[in-house]
């Protein structure tokens, strides 16, 4: 697997495998309004029910289908938490960091490793970071990466947040010089659960120690065949989906240092999605019907929602071209009718959605699922469930 030929990933939107990764959207220069500035201070503010997952991907040669799979199924494993309750029927908030290791095109010096987004509730970056990875021949060390992310990661406090490591790769779960009992032996001290995922045969992953490392902390083994491909179900409600998601995206009103750029990344990503295949986007389209989806850093709709918000703190300048020369009442009065038409829509894609459902539980056999999506998401409703975690 090591020193062969790079095999790019395929996908839309390549940023790169050096050190260009990173907050490229959440750089706090950027943000020089009031308003702005406010905003971000609040969506820094810690939720009382936090989801935090960090994937550590191996992106060494011959991962890419693990990435494959990661990209199309990422949409699973948001939507299964937007019916997520917790405590007292609370909706939990869901961030997600992302991890590559095992790259050549890495640092030595790092161990091969590097985060490509520290935790994150931006669904459209997210998705853009995913796409980004390539893969290269390396040296893969699980404990070294699983070790980084436990000190680069602010994972909380709170005991009753569920905190989740995925770790996906097929090389010894033994490589490198940090033993992976030391950094398990971290995660459990941080109430961090880590699952193992092994692409290749079941037995060997047990041999080669990645069961081990996930018992340690009271966490899933589980491997996949990460060159499966995955059978995705058409359906009849899917060009009414992304009919919708189009005029979905209508309904977004940019602003701010943010705003240009955050529309064409939106943009991007539902282009990325639609490549991959039309299942992939309608997921998509779902996920961003959902409340996990929000946007109040660029989008005027979702920026109304929070409390205290007053659009005389937005400048002139920072509003799009269809608002600037409109009076305070004329611009609350347009949100307004933005801030509807998307419920509306949302709700027409969310019905949808459960017609489309059923549709594929009855046609789908249980081969046919995805094997990350699969792995991840009884590994998460196992886990969940300690936590007083319940799905709708």
């Amino acid at each position: 697997m090591k020193n062969v030929k790079q095999i790019l990933v395929l996908g839309a939107i390549a940023l790169g495998m050096g050190q260009s990764f990173g907050n490229d959207f959440n750089n706090g220069n950027n943000l020089k309004d009031p308003l702005l500035t406010e905003m971000a201070i609040e969506n820094s503010k810690p939720a009382n029910n936090m989801v935090r997952i960090a994937l550590l991907l191996d992106t060494s040669n011959s991962m890419d289908g693990l990435i494959n799979q990661a990209k199309a199924q990422l949409w699973d494993i948001v939507n299964k938490f937007t019916h997520a309750k917790c405590g007292n029927d609370g909706r939990p908030q869901l961030q997600i960091a992302l991890y590559q290791y095992g790259n050549d095109n890495l640092s030595s010096r790092e161990g091969y490793i590097q985060q490509v987004l520290g935790f994150s509730s931006d669904l459209d970056e997210i998705s853009e970071k995913l796409f980004s990875l390539s893969t290269n021949g390396g040296e893969e060390y699980c404990g070294q990466v699983i070790q980084t992310s436990l000190s680069q990661l602010d994972w909380g406090k709170n005991p009753d947040q569920l905190k989740m490591i995925f770790i996906a790769g097929n090389e010894p779960f033994t490589q490198g010089k940090l033993n992976y009992k030391d950094a398990v032996a971290n995660a459990k001290e941080k109430d961090v659960i880590v699952n193992t995922i092994f692409c290749g045969a079941y037995e060997q992953g047990i041999n080669t120690g990645w069961k081990n490392g996930a018992q340690l902390t009271g966490g899933e083994y589980m491997a996949i065949d990460h060159n499966r491909e995955v059978v995705h179900i058409a359906t009849p409600y899917d060009d009414v989906i992304i009919k919708l998601n189009s005029r979905l995206n209508k309904t977004y009103i940019s602003y701010g240092a943010l705003g240009a750029a955050k529309i064409q990344q939106q943009s991007a990503q539902d282009s990325n999605a639609m490549e991959m295949e039309e299942a992939v986007a309608v997921k998509r389209a779902v996920s961003k019907s959902s409340r996990l989806y929000t946007n109040s850093s660029w989008d005027l709709v979702d920026a109304s929602k929070a409390d205290g918000f007053d659009i005389d703190k937005v400048k002139k300048e920072e509003l799009p071209m269809e608002l600037k020369e409109k009076s305070k009442t004329e611009i609350a009065s347009y949100i307004e009718g933005k801030k509807k038409e998307r419920s509306d829509i949302q709700n027409e894609i969310q019905d949808l959605n459960s017609k489309r459902e059923a549709y594929i539980a009855s046609q789908q056999k249980d081969n046919e699922k995805g094997e990350l999506e699969n792995a991840m998401l009884t590994a998460i409703q196992k886990q969940a469930a300690k936590k007083n975690y319940r799905w709708e």
